[in-house]
């Protein structure tokens, strides 16, 4: 099959779950015989082929508001000028529903991977979070097929819009080397340090992550890995309570991926503050290191998880967790082998393949969902 993705920064992979994940199904669907073209943001001169994937690289507009969709808006453009025919199109993030009338000129079939509920992020204004309720109604009611990547969001789509979705999840990586020596370069050790690995969002729980460490009684340092896509009062808050407190380490982005696996694999715990958007690529990043978690309580996580983790909802809460890790690291490295031999089997890119694949296949059958679905709210 010929298949498009659009409506993400592209690959190679450094940003969110949207970049991992189509990086890691695009490479398999080639591996498999597929074409696959990526639009990707950029400038012309940027590879043209990663990993067995065709990439389109397209300009954007460079302001929060607008970024994404100017960037899906060129790339419909250009999908609707090339000759070269798809069977079927991946567009990433219900935002970008509003493009999908354009898709159906060509009579390309289109499943929207809708992500978690984003008119929730506090970055958004009152305009903002209206567009994104807005969007999801119109995928509902444009798209031939809707992804979730967690149950919370498909129960979401049911709930709100009778809708029925396609439950793809994300892939964890299980890491064999932990690739101890590596994390010397940050002058860490072994299970010698907590982790924090996340953009400084405030849907991210980072400022309330800090405060509850730094009102802890916790022994081992605090490593920050991440920053703001756009710097603001938020970021300020948290450099100021990292500034006071010389067990806090912000050590902004690491683009290094091994050295970014060893500060997962080697800390004694990872604390994950992630609150919308459904199942999370760092949580399972973590997971699959072996990493013990303390997790924000929301069902996205705690889907991933289980019961065997701790998990937090306040500054106060979060306190003792730490403590409790530290008081005993080897029990906490023990539970978090257990989770991750569970999500192994649950959660694998070649079954996660598998399903997308299966899903392009319906759609260049004709299967669409379109024809029942009415984007209508259920509730108000």
């Amino acid at each position: 099959m010929r298949i498009v993705m659009i409506g993400t920064r592209g690959v190679p992979a450094r940003y969110g779950g949207f970049e991992t994940a189509i990086e890691e199904i695009g490479r398999r669907m080639a591996d498999r015989g597929h074409e696959v073209t990526v639009y990707c943001r950029g400038a012309e001169g940027e590879p043209a082929e990663h990993l067995g994937m065709t990439l389109v690289h397209l300009p954007a507009a460079r302001k929060k508001a607008l970024e994404t969709l100017s960037h899906t808006f060129l790339s419909v453009l250009h999908v609707l000028a090339t000759r070269r025919r798809h069977d079927a199109a991946f567009v990433f993030n219900s935002a970008n529903a509003v493009f999908l009338p354009l898709l159906r000129l060509r009579r390309l079939p289109v499943a929207v991977h809708v992500d978690g509920l984003e008119w929730k992020r506090a970055k958004w204004g009152g305009a903002g979070r209206r567009y994104y309720r807005t969007a999801e109604a119109l995928s509902v009611r444009w798209a031939d097929a809707l992804i979730a990547d967690a149950q919370g969001i498909a129960d979401y789509y049911t709930q709100e819009f009778g809708a029925p979705t396609d439950l793809l999840v994300y892939g964890a990586p299980i890491l064999t080397d932990r690739h101890t020596a590596r994390i010397a370069e940050l002058g860490l050790t072994d299970r010698g340090y907590h982790l924090v690995v996340a953009r400084f969002e405030p849907e991210n729980h980072v400022l309330e992550i800090v405060r509850g460490y730094a009102d802890s009684a916790a022994t081992l340092p605090l490593v920050v890995v991440g920053s703001a896509p756009y710097a603001d009062e938020y970021t300020a808050r948290i450099e100021a309570i990292a500034a006071g407190d010389p067990r806090i380490r912000l050590v902004g982005g690491v683009w290094d991926q091994e050295l970014l696996d060893a500060l997962y694999a080697n800390a004694a715990s990872y604390v994950h503050g992630h609150s919308v958007g459904g199942t999370n690529p760092s949580l399972l990043r973590a997971i699959g290191a072996g990493s013990p978690v303390i997790a924000f309580d929301v069902s996205f996580n705690a889907e991933s998880l289980g019961s065997d983790s701790r998990y937090f909802a306040t500054p106060e809460e979060l306190a003792p967790a730490l403590v409790a890790v530290e008081g005993d690291v080897p029990g906490a490295v023990a539970t978090a082998e257990v989770v991750r031999e569970r999500v192994r089997h649950r959660y694998s890119w070649d079954a996660v393949t598998d399903g997308y694949l299966a899903l392009a296949a319906r759609l260049a059958d004709g299967s669409s969902t379109r024809r029942t679905a009415s984007g209508r709210r259920r509730s108000t």
